[in-house]
C-alpha cells in the first residue's frame, strides 16, 4: 500500500455512512455468468433530496465554506442538473442561502424539461434560479461568475462551487474516501474488485477514486465511461483534478496519465441526449435488478458496461463494481421518451 493522508481533512457529515454494496446477480447471469456484477449505491447515500455523488464530494468543501463566512453558496449546473439539486438540499439543512444557475447544455426538448425532476426540487427547497441560455461545456462560466457578482452587489457573501463541484481544490477528496471505504467492505465481503466503472463527465468523482485506488495499485482499473461527449477536455480534467488531489492527501508516488482510464464509445449522440442502447441499457438495469439509471449518466455507465462484457473487456471471473452515482430524478425530464417504459 502507498502511503496517503485523507485524514487530515476536515469532514462535515452529510451522508448516512458507508454506502452499501449490493450484488447484481440476475444481469450478471443474463450476460453470460462470466463475470460478477456489483453496484454501491451512492445514489442511496443521503437524505439530502434524494443524495447522489455530489453530497460525498461536499462533505470536504462545506467546512471550507463554512469558515469562509459565506452565507450563500453559488453553483451551476444544466437544467436538470443532479448537482445543483444536491446543493440547494445542502444549503438548507446549513442554513445559508443558494444561487443555481442552470444552463442549457443538453439539446433536448420534452415538454416539463425544466418543470420537473431536479429543478423542481431545487425550487421546493428555495434556491434562487437563473436559466441560462448557453450550450455544454465542463469548464469554467462566466454566467457563474457573473451571479457571483450578483451575489456580492446585493451584500451577499457567495461561496463558489464550481460545476460538478469538479475544479474546486477539495473536489477530489470526497472519492478518495470512496475508495478507502470500498477496501474496508472488502476486507468483510472477502474479496476484492477487480474493476470499478463510473461514469466520468465533470471529472473529480473519476479523478478522485482513481488517486484513492493509486494507493493499492487499482488506480487505472477505474473504468471512466464518457458521457460528456468531450472526452479530451474531461481526460484533461480527470487528470489535471487527479494530479492535485494526489498533491493534497500525499499520495506516495503521485498519479500519471496512465493511470487514467477513459471509454469514449457511449456518449452519443450528445451530453444528456440517450441513444437507442442507452434506453435498452436503463430498461434491462430496471428489469433485471430493479435498479434505476438515468439518461443521462448512470445509463450512459450501464450502457458501458453492459457492453464492455458482451464484448470481453473483462477476464472471465472477475469482479466488477458499477458505481451508481445517482441522478435517477431527471429521467421525468425525459416523460415522452419513457411513457411505454
Amino acid at each position: 500500500m502507498k502511503k496517503m493522508n485523507l485524514g487530515k481533512f476536515e469532514k462535515y457529515s452529510l451522508t448516512f455512512g458507508p454506502t452499501p454494496i449490493e450484488a447484481l446477480p440476475r444481469l450478471s447471469a443474463h450476460l453470460g455468468g462470466d463475470v460478477e456484477l456489483y453496484a454501491k449505491r451512492e445514489d442511496c447515500n443521503s437524505g439530502l433530496a434524494f443524495g447522489g455523488n455530489k453530497v460525498r464530494k461536499m462533505e470536504y468543501i462545506i467546512p471550507d465554506a463554512i469558515k469562509s463566512g459565506a452565507d450563500t453558496l453559488v453553483t451551476i449546473g444544466g437544467v436538470q442538473s443532479n448537482h445543483t439539486r444536491q446543493v440547494a438540499a445542502i444549503a438548507a439543512k446549513i442554513g445559508m442561502k443558494c444561487r443555481l444557475v442552470q444552463e442549457s447544455w443538453v439539446p433536448f426538448n420534452d415538454a416539463v424539461y425544466d418543470r420537473v425532476g431536479n429543478i423542481l426540487m431545487s425550487r421546493v427547497m428555495g434556491a434562487e434560479i437563473e436559466l441560462v441560455d448557453e450550450g455544454f461545456d465542463i469548464g469554467i462560466r462566466e454566467s457563474w461568475e457573473a451571479a457571483l457578482e450578483d451575489v456580492k452587489a446585493k451584500g451577499g457573501k457567495p461561496y463558489p462551487i464550481p460545476a460538478g463541484a469538479s475544479v474546486h481544490k477539495y473536489g477530489g477528496l470526497g472519492f478518495v474516501g470512496f475508495a478507502e471505504e470500498v477496501r474496508a467492505q472488502e476486507a468483510e465481503l472477502g474479496f476484492k474488485f477487480d474493476y470499478v466503472v463510473v461514469c466520468t463527465v465533470t471529472g473529480s468523482t473519476h479523478a478522485g477514486m482513481a488517486v484513492g485506488f493509486a494507493a493499492d495499485g487499482r488506480a487505472d482499473k477505474v473504468v471512466g465511461i464518457d458521457a460528456s461527449a468531450t472526452p479530451e477536455q474531461t481526460r484533461a480534467q480527470v487528470l489535471a483534478i487527479a494530479e492535485k488531489t494526489a498533491d493534497l492527501v500525499e499520495l506516495e508516488g503521485g498519479i500519471s496519465d496512465a493511470d487514467i482510464t477513459l471509454i469514449n464509445d457511449y456518449a452519443y449522440p450528445a451530453y444528456g441526449v440517450p441513444s437507442d442502447e442507452t434506453n435498452d441499457a436503463i430498461r434491462l438495469a430496471g428489469r433485471m435488478e430493479g435498479m434505476m439509471t438515468d439518461p443521462v449518466y448512470e445509463g450512459k455507465s450501464m450502457q458501458g458496461m453492459i457492453d464492455l462484457v458482451k464484448k470481453g473487456y473483462f477476464p472471465k471471473g472477475s469482479k466488477v463494481l458499477y458505481a451508481h452515482l445517482g441522478g435517477v430524478p431527471a429521467i421525468n425530464a425525459y416523460s415522452y421518451l419513457y411513457r411505454n417504459g
